[in-house]
């Protein structure tokens, strides 16, 4: 037997997952790492703690599935995207942590450019909105607070990268500084029309020419592994940031299909094929994917805060010890009992893009119970992702037929049943949820030809459970207005207190 490695660097673990032709798992590990709030607004992580956890799972990745490196035909990579890591080239060591996508501290400066005029030059371009987010301001913020980098990046003795790009720089130990179109669509410095870097955006945002990757297509041999982790030899063979792979593994491939993401955040992407089709309702015009020479893209709305609410529930109010009893508790009461909670909790994406809002409860009375607040945590999650449902359809000018899910919280049997009420279409549930994974295995395994076609991975995909809508339209209409009302509530509230 042959399989294909897939490596999954997520916002909170890394995963490694050993998938046989038929997509399924032979072997997986997860590792989670650290998570660090130097100040409010502020996430960081430790990238060589990032690479530690990685390869510490791919051991026991290929333990469990029982195989060996000469078993392994290919490793594709999938990452948290616009996470930004700065290291220096003769050391191969980190400047500073990582500055998460979740953080905002670039905020003010992102506003300082839009007051410039210069938004639809960003936007014209990289298909996203001026927003803390995205890696470019993220950069300039390291080249401008770290003693000594500006000046050392100038003399090109520091190399840029989100996760992939570290990851690939470690596994072939400094051999590779590359990263795929997917991932360079997410910076703020990449033309997703001309496929390359831009001078300009890489001149608005202070960012040094030398420190960027070379860009390739996702699936494509980039070289062989030749770091001791288990895999030497090992070709690299598919790069792909996680909700574009998350978008393969659930084969969404014709134009049309649309997904939704449940992890960390929630991220719906909704494929337009060859054409890089312009939002009017606040979405991300980004790369799907690059093969054969051929580009695809989507239209993605991002919600910042989603699975993280209920990390927030267990982990912030201790009011539930795993993350499965969430369910339990939003189920023992039959409604919200009047509770809305917008979690806001490092600012709101799309389509408000407002990072001065923050997480808000409102409805509470003397009857309100920790139950109340599990489910209005639920249907918080639910609303934000039906919020870039709406502008979806309005941008595509036709209706979403279903919407396919995945990802850790899509578990929940309750979220996708309050999801597919609230959409009023049908919510499609695979047997395999870590998409993510697949869609980067999927991408690696074409390239070596361990799978022929397209077609023949779409006949892994098989439904767990398919969600039909059972609350009536006027009912939904109501909550929705509420869910508006909640939202009006949280918005602006970090600048208003400054």
């Amino acid at each position: 037997m042959k399989y294909v490695v897939a490596l999954d660097q997520g916002t909170t673990g890394s995963r490694a997952i050993v998938f046989d032709r038929q997509g399924r798992s032979q072997g997986e590990a997860k590792q989670e790492f650290g998570q660090i709030f130097p100040q409010p607004g502020w996430v960081e992580h430790d990238a060589e703690e990032i690479w530690r956890s990685q390869t510490a799972v791919i051991g026991k990745a290929l333990q469990r599935s029982g195989a060996a490196a000469s078993d392994i035909v290919a490793v594709g990579i999938t990452n948290q995207r616009e996470t930004t890591v700065v290291w220096e080239r003769s050391t191969g060591r980190p400047i500073a942590n990582a500055i998460v996508w979740q953080d905002r501290r670039t905020a003010e400066t992102c506003e300082q450019l839009r007051s410039e005029g210069l938004e639809e030059t960003v936007r014209a371009k990289t298909g996203l909105v001026l927003d803390a987010y995205f890696s470019a301001t993220k950069v300039a913020w390291l080249l401008g607070h770290v003693e000594g980098a500006r000046a050392a990046a100038e003399r090109g003795e520091l190399a840029f990268g989100t996760v992939d790009t570290w990851l690939v720089y470690q596994l072939t130990q400094g051999a590779l500084h590359i990263t795929d179109v997917s991932n360079a669509s997410r910076t703020l410095l990449f033309d997703i029309h001309r496929l390359a870097w831009d001078d300009e955006l890489l001149e608005i945002f202070r960012v040094p020419r030398s420190m960027m990757p070379n860009v390739a297509s996702s699936s494509e041999v980039y070289g062989p592994i030749t770091a001791d982790v288990g895999l030497a030899g090992v070709p690299i063979a598919g790069i792909v940031g996680d909700q574009q792979a998350a978008t393969m593994g659930q084969i969404c491939v014709e134009p049309g299909d649309a997904k939704n993401t449940y992890g960390t955040g929630c991220f719906m992407l909704l494929n337009t094929g060859e054409e890089a089709k312009r939002s009017h309702h606040q979405l991300l015009t980004t790369i799907a994917w690059q093969r054969n020479g051929c580009t695809h893209y989507a239209l993605e709305g991002s919600v910042f805060v989603g699975g993280a609410a209920i990390q927030w529930l267990r982990d912030g109010l201790g009011i539930i010890d795993s993350a499965p009893e969430v369910d339990t508790m939003a189920t023992a009461v039959a409604d919200n009992g009047g509770v809305y909670f917008v979690p806001a909790l490092t600012g709101l994406g799309a389509p408000h893009w407002d990072p001065h809002a923050r997480g808000t409860l409102v409805g509470l009375t003397r009857g309100t119970q920790a139950e109340h607040i599990a489910r209005a945590t639920l249907e918080g999650i639910a609303h934000q992702v039906a919020d870039l449902a709406e502008a979806m359809a309005a941008d595509a000018a036709v209706p979403i037929r279903e919407l396919r899910v995945d990802g850790g919280a899509a578990a929940s049997d309750f979220l996708m049943q309050f999801q597919a009420d609230l959409l009023q279409i049908p919510v499609v549930r695979p047997t395999v949820l870590e998409t993510t994974a697949l869609g980067a295995a999927y991408m690696a395994g074409l390239a070596v030809g361990y799978w022929s076609s397209v077609d023949e991975i779409a006949a892994n995909w098989q439904i767990d459970r398919t969600f039909e809508p059972q609350m009536p339209p006027d009912a939904v209409h109501q909550l929705r207005g509420r869910w508006k009302d909640a939202v009006d509530r949280s918005r602006g509230w970090d600048h208003e207190s400054t």
